[in-house]
C-alpha cells in the first residue's frame, strides 16, 4: 500500500472549454475534488477563430498545431491569458484556491524547440524538465495550479506545447512524491470503438491494443498523441490513467483505463 499522498492531475479538452455550460459543470466538479489537484487546459477554438479573423491560417498535423511566429503570439494571448485567467477566476468563485501558470512561471516547465525534421511544427516545444520541487511547494502551500500549455526554452523563447503532453509530464514528475491519478477529460465517454456510437467505449487499452487500434484506423488524429501520452505516463510511474467524459470526472470506474 502506497504511503504517498494522493494527487490528481486533470487535463480538460478544448471542446469542453468551447461550451460554457459544460465548462461550468466541469469546474464545479473539479473544485469539489478532495485533496491536492492540478488542472491543465488546452485552447479550444478561440485561438483558431482569432487567427482566422486576422487572416492567419491554422494548420494541424495529426492533431498537433503548427505554430508560426504570428500563431505563437495568438496562442500565448488566448491560452495563457483569456482562457487561463477565466478558469482561475471561476475556480476562485467556487472556493478553489487556484493559481494560473505557464511553463516559464518559476521555471516549472522547461522545453526545447522541436526539430524541424521530419515535420516542421514551428514554435512547438517538447518538454525536457519539470521542476517538481517548486510545483510541490505550491501544492503544499494550498494552491491548485492551473496550467496553460505554453512553455519556454532555456533562452526564453516561448513555445506552444501540447496540453496532453504537459499533463503527462507534470504527472510523471510528481509521481515520485505523490500517488498520481492522471485523467484526460473531454467530450466523449472514453476511447470509442465506433466513433458514431458514443456507448462503444473501450474499457482498457495497453500498448499492444493501442497499436492494433491505430493499424485499423479506429484511433487517429488527435487521439493518437493523447493515448501516446497516457501510455507513457502509466509506464513511468503514474498510478492511474484514464480518459473519460468531463461529466464523469468523479466517477472513477467510468471511461477508458490505460494499462502497462
Amino acid at each position: 500500500m502506497s504511503l504517498k499522498p494522493n494527487l490528481q492531475v486533470v487535463k480538460i479538452g478544448g471542446n469542453v472549454i468551447d461550451n460554457p455550460s459544460a465548462l461550468a459543470s466541469f469546474l464545479t466538479d473539479f473544485a469539489s475534488l478532495e485533496g491536492p489537484k492540478i488542472l491543465v487546459h488546452g485552447g479550444g477554438k478561440i485561438a483558431t477563430q482569432m487567427a482566422a479573423s486576422m487572416g492567419i491560417e491554422s494548420q494541424l498535423i495529426e492533431g498537433r498545431r503548427v505554430t508560426n511566429e504570428e500563431s505563437l503570439r495568438i496562442v500565448t494571448m488566448v491560452y495563457a491569458g483569456w482562457i487561463n485567467k477565466s478558469i482561475v477566476a471561476d475556480l476562485q468563485a467556487l472556493s478553489c484556491n487556484s493559481l494560473g501558470l505557464t511553463g516559464p512561471d518559476g521555471g516549472i516547465v522547461v522545453s526545447k524547440k522541436r526539430a524541424a525534421q521530419p515535420i516542421d511544427y514551428g514554435f512547438v516545444g517538447d518538454i525536457i524538465h519539470v521542476n517538481a520541487s517548486s510545483l510541490s511547494g505550491l501544492i503544499t502551500a494550498g494552491f491548485s495550479p492551473v496550467f496553460a500549455p505554453i512553455t519556454a526554452d532555456a533562452s526564453g523563447q516561448l513555445l506552444n506545447t501540447n496540453a496532453d503532453t504537459m499533463a503527462q509530464a507534470l504527472a510523471i514528475a510528481l509521481s515520485s512524491a505523490y500517488d498520481v491519478t492522471l485523467t484526460y477529460c473531454f467530450e466523449k465517454k472514453g476511447v470509442l470503438l465506433d466513433p458514431a456510437d458514443d456507448d462503444s467505449v473501450i474499457s482498457s487499452i495497453n500498448p499492444a491494443s493501442f497499436q492494433d487500434l491505430k493499424d485499423k484506423g479506429i484511433v487517429s488524429a488527435g487521439m493518437i498523441p493523447k493515448l501516446e501520452n497516457a501510455l507513457k505516463a502509466i509506464s513511468a510511474g503514474v498510478s492511474v490513467v484514464r480518459l473519460c467524459h468531463a461529466d464523469n470526472l468523479q466517477k472513477v470506474d467510468i471511461g477508458t483505463k490505460i494499462s502497462a
